[in-house]
């Protein structure tokens, strides 16, 4: 691992730490850009030594420094898994910064593209796991910012002719068949939330991406929650959040969507 590998899953750490901090403030309505850090449950302002990702978690031994209160191991855990997915987001990224140069606009615009949308996606895993529902506001930002990407990719030249149409046909399959699902079960199957959050996916996956991550939420849905009700964790008719499962599927298809795509073909053909 060279030192921009370190410069980048460091970076990722420091985001998953304010990301933390931003699902609590999406939640109470609260700008999720501005604003001290404070903890959740004694309201108390954080200094600096209590905001270092994961070295403060382990040093305060799990425990808020003023009100003695058990802070939760999502925190570290987001930390982790969001310094994880830059170093991923990079080295997805690698062989364009390699063809274009990894100063060149189109390798940095790429690179800030997709650690923000990754960042979103991760305020929206933390919301729909904790509190069963999917917040419009970061969908419309997740939204805005790759229609932004594809204009830019379109007039740059970087997509092929009808790239475009294919994110928009992409998008409308998924989010029909997710609002069938939804009218079907009249709201009992899924909430309108992940009929919402499919829109995003194919407009910002594609074909066959999209069709890759719709199959492997399912599947991670299936076991997870099997393992669940084996666990008596969850009973049958109990409510599990979707969201978690499609950008897990989400991610899985960004990173290794083709070679996923490409293998099961391999068995038809």
């Amino acid at each position: 691992m060279d030192i921009v590998q370190i410069f980048i899953f460091i970076l990722g750490l420091v985001a998953g730490s304010f990301l933390n901090c931003a699902a609590y403030r999406v939640k109470e309505k609260k700008s999720f850009i501005s604003g001290r850090s404070f903890c959740p449950r004694c309201k108390h302002n954080l200094s600096w030594q209590d905001l270092v990702p994961v070295l403060s978690f382990a040093f305060l031994k799990a425990k808020c420094r003023y009100c003695k209160k058990s802070i939760s191991w999502r925190y570290p855990i987001t930390e982790i898994a969001t310094g994880l997915l830059f170093l991923l987001v990079f080295n997805f990224l690698f062989p364009l910064g390699l063809q274009q140069g990894f100063a060149s606009a189109v390798f940095l615009i790429s690179l800030l593209y997709l650690l923000a949308a990754v960042s979103l996606l991760v305020i929206v895993f933390i919301f729909d796991l904790n509190w069963y529902l999917i917040p419009d506001k970061i969908l419309l930002w997740l939204a805005g910012i790759t229609a932004a990407f594809h204009f830019y990719s379109f007039v740059s030249g970087l997509y092929p002719e009808g790239q475009i149409l294919n994110f928009l046909f992409s998008a409308v399959g998924a989010s029909g068949f997710f609002l069938a699902v939804f009218l079907l079960s009249r709201g009992k199957a899924m909430g309108f939330g992940d009929v919402k959050l499919a829109f995003f996916m194919g407009f910002f996956l594609g074909w066959p991406k999209i069709g890759t991550a719709l199959f492997l939420a399912f599947l991670i849905g299936a076991i997870i929650g099997l393992a669940l009700i084996a666990g008596k964790k969850k009973k049958m008719k109990s409510e599990v959040p979707f969201g978690p499962f499609l950008i897990a599927g989400l991610l899985i298809a960004l990173f290794w969507g083709d070679k996923i795509f490409n293998f099961y073909l391999s068995f038809l053909f």
